[in-house]
């Protein structure tokens, strides 16, 4: 057997194979970059753009309202409001409301009194804005 019958023609499976494997680099590239990108972009909007955020230190309900103590984190001088609701025992809503942190403070305690239609059992922090 000689090695001319054993060897391949020139440029028969050489190059196409070459060419598909950088149309598949470059796919890959270019997903890549679409990823990280939407990974960035996700990332601030979770982080970077909060600016205020709160957490409900204890809460005390009554027939007609739950006082609620909030500690509210912020950047100075940043202006911006939380919500605030409560719910009856059945889990309908009997209360809800915004309440404003203009304070120049970075960090916030105080005790907000939220109104309700009947007897709330629950406090819940549903999120701060800026603004």
């Amino acid at each position: 057997m000689s090695t001319a019958s054993t060897r391949l023609p020139e440029g028969r499976y050489g190059r196409s194979a070459q060419r598909s494997d950088r149309g598949l680099k470059v796919a890959a590239a270019v997903f890549g970059a679409v990823l990280l990108a939407l990974v960035g972009y996700f990332a601030y909007r979770y982080v970077g753009q909060s600016g205020i955020s709160a957490q409900v230190i204890t809460f005390k309900a009554s027939d007609d309202a739950v006082k609620v103590h909030l500690e509210v984190r912020k950047d100075a001088g940043t202006r911006g409001y939380c919500t605030l609701r409560s719910q009856a025992a059945d889990g309908s809503e009997v209360g809800r409301a915004d309440f404003r942190f203009d304070d120049h403070a970075a960090r916030i305690d105080k005790v907000v009194t939220l109104r309700t239609t009947a007897r709330g059992t629950t406090a819940e922090l549903l999120g701060c804005h800026t603004g």
